[in-house]
């Protein structure tokens, strides 16, 4: 059996479901021991109980930094320090210029990029030498996506935001890096899409699929693991092709 993150500590945002959760699960059984957040209780319970190998959830709003602070006293008072940290937690829905709401725009905002923002900066105490920072991206970040511009906007800020900090970082010995999903297959994405739209959308992927939290998780682990030591400041888009059409 693997072990590539034998004895790490880990914090995964937003991963009760989709993305976040196919990396808390990859993350576990490869030895790590992780620390979810998600808003609904019990919905965190079930994927705490589908991670195992000791997973703790804590229920957290990203964009609530009470919450933020609750995540990382626990985290402090237990374990002391975190070697991987992934920002995951967002938020997206559909609304085309004309139709944007202020709630639209501030929650967006407010999850995607405030509270990325914030959360790494309370986490820096608690990240020593040689730990690994994880941001979600998005391909909506380079190509044009139909009522998503908002959200495209705040993926943009996340891969501008994270050129600053590799200055800001230098001194800590600590890396980050943006793992950028394509079309994936998840709850929230077959929320909002009609039914039997999946098999259009996989027409106009080179690799002809959409994909899946699974394809996410294993490039997340090797962001996380010794394997990408020498990986810092890059975009590493998982999108099987889509984004260079």
């Amino acid at each position: 059996m693997s072990s590539k993150l034998d004895g790490k500590i880990a914090v995964v945002t937003g991963a009760s479901a989709g993305i976040g959760l196919g990396i808390a699960k990859a993350f576990a059984a490869e030895g790590a021991k992780v620390y979810i957040t998600g808003r609904r209780q019990s919905v965190l319970n079930k994927a705490v109980a589908e991670i195992g190998h000791g997973a703790v959830g804590v229920q957290a709003d990203a964009a609530n930094m009470a919450d933020v602070d609750k995540l990382f006293a626990q985290v402090k008072a237990t374990d002391s320090h975190i070697d991987v940290l992934v920002l995951n937690a967002g938020f997206y829905e559909f609304q085309k210029l004309g139709e944007i709401t202020e709630k639209h725009f501030d929650t967006t905002y407010n999850t995607n990029v405030k509270g990325v923002l914030f959360t790494f900066q309370k986490a820096l105490p608690l990240l020593p030498k040689g730990a690994s920072v994880i941001l979600t991206g998005s391909i909506a970040s380079h190509i044009g996506i139909p009522a998503m511009s908002v959200y495209s906007s705040t993926k943009a800020a996340i891969r501008s935001l994270m050129r600053g900090w590799l200055h800001d970082i230098k001194e800590l010995g600590i890396r980050i890096n943006v793992l950028s999903p394509g079309h994936t297959l998840t709850p929230g994405l077959k929320s909002l899409i009609p039914e039997g739209a999946e098999a259009h959308i996989a027409t106009t992927i080179p690799l002809g699929r959409l994909a899946t939290p699974a394809d996410l998780a294993k490039a997340a682990v090797f962001l996380a693991s010794s394997d990408s030591e020498y990986i810092h400041g890059i975009e590493l888009e998982v999108d099987g092709g889509v984004a260079q059409i």
